[in-house]
């Protein structure tokens, strides 16, 4: 099996339109989180704060391809294009059939999907939707707008699993990498911001509603007053190669991937449960052939939903021990849903990279279910050599991935 290194990342976030404003925003300890305005109009909602990512010079991207992109997909060109450019990779690579593309979302564009039934119910009028609306909308649509933007021929795929989304494209990336069908492949995951997306977890009674008067307070993860999560968006792309490929190009190497796993809990649709979180910890560490005594950190997926919080806690101390430093991002950038993997396991890297471990944010009191583990609650310098990216969906789908610096 062929060996896969990362050498390329970009990101789209609420903290900023690249990679650099994404970790200088955690490292100053800033919330991207906001009341949303007209939020309050939609009966029922109870979550009135997100995370907002900016639109700024979409009209870069030539027309005859922005038509066909909603918010998500314009998010997931533009960090794909600061992933290539950060790889030094050319636009004329990508014509050679072994460039691939695999980007992740919950769904297509939320904001045209709500667009188009808004447009169409009234009359019942099919001849109202613009033709563009369906490409907007489609479950593939990042991957298809990037791959079409950048004239990609290689493999294009659409991880398509919630919040297990990125984690499992970079997965699938690293196994056709591995496996001599291509050389290098974007992978990632791309989201948009919408009420319907909030509200989806909203009726599950799965988001923070008690600090809409103070939206940096939320959300909590792992913390004694934890109430549900925040919806976010963005997109995180990275540049997976083989290394070999990397090393003649004298390209920088943020971390080899050196081994992931991603399986279904079959429990319950919405539910965690610490058995399957556990047991795709454990084959992510078997197939690294990595001992828990080696890892240096633990990201965690935590969103401060009740149980998935205490759920991937007991996982953790069961499988890796009470001893590893454990943190989460989300209290800075929210729930990016299909992004969460990418951008997440891009500052995981750049803490990789400078020997520092960021703290949760808003974990002012850890909770009794979710004590038992090394909470991060102020930033330490550490050396981290291997690193674990947890990523868990609703459906029972988890996805961890395993990191080590070269």
């Amino acid at each position: 099996m062929k060996r896969v290194v990362i050498s390329g990342v970009g990101a789209v976030s609420a903290m900023g339109n690249d990679v650099s404003s994404l970790v200088k925003g955690i490292e100053e300890k800033k919330s991207a989180v906001h009341y949303m305005e007209g939020w309050d109009q939609y009966i029922g909602l109870r979550s009135l704060v997100g995370a907002p990512a900016k639109l700024i010079n979409e009209k870069t991207i030539p027309r005859k391809n922005r038509r066909s992109m909603g918010r998500m997909s314009i998010f997931a060109v533009q960090a794909a294009e600061q992933a290539l450019s950060n790889a030094g990779i050319k636009h004329d690579e990508l014509t050679s059939g072994r460039i691939g593309c695999i980007i992740g979302s919950t769904m297509g564009s939320a904001k045209s999907l709500n667009e188009t039934f808004e447009i169409m119910l009234p009359q019942k009028d099919l001849t109202q939707l613009s033709s563009m609306k369906f490409f907007q909308c489609v479950s593939h649509t990042a991957a298809m707008n990037v791959s079409q933007c950048l004239g990609i021929t290689g493999c294009v795929l659409a991880t398509s699993a919630a919040c297990a989304s990125a984690l499992q494209a970079i997965s699938v990336g690293y196994d056709l990498i591995r496996l001599g069908k291509q050389d290098a492949v974007l992978c990632g995951g791309a989201e948009e911001l919408h009420p319907t997306v909030t509200g989806s977890f909203d009726v599950l009674f799965a988001t923070s509603s008690n600090y809409n008067d103070k939206p940096h307070k939320t959300p909590r993860p792992f913390d004694r007053d934890r109430d549900g999560l925040v919806c976010g968006e963005g997109s995180g792309i990275l540049v997976i190669e083989e290394y070999e490929r990397a090393l003649k190009r004298n390209s920088k190497i943020y971390a080899e991937i050196i081994g992931y796993h991603t399986c279904g809990s079959g429990m319950h649709v919405s539910q965690p449960d610490k058995n399957s979180i556990a047991s795709c910890l454990r084959q992510a560490l078997a197939s690294a052939s990595v001992s828990s005594d080696e890892v240096d950190y633990i990201n965690a997926h935590a969103t401060a939903t009740i149980q998935g919080d205490k759920e991937e806690v007991k996982a953790i101390k069961e499988v890796l021990g009470d001893s590893i430093p454990v943190s989460s991002l989300k209290g800075y950038i929210g729930h990016t849903l299909g992004a969460s993997g990418a951008l997440e396991l891009i500052v995981s890297l750049a803490m990789m990279e400078k020997g520092i471990i960021y703290p949760t944010m808003n974990l002012d009191n850890v909770s009794p279910d979710c004590q038992g583990i090394n909470h991060v609650m102020e930033a330490v310098s550490k050396d981290i050599s291997i690193m674990v990216k947890n990523c868990f969906a609703f459906g029972g789908i988890n996805s961890v991935l395993v990191c080590k610096k070269l």
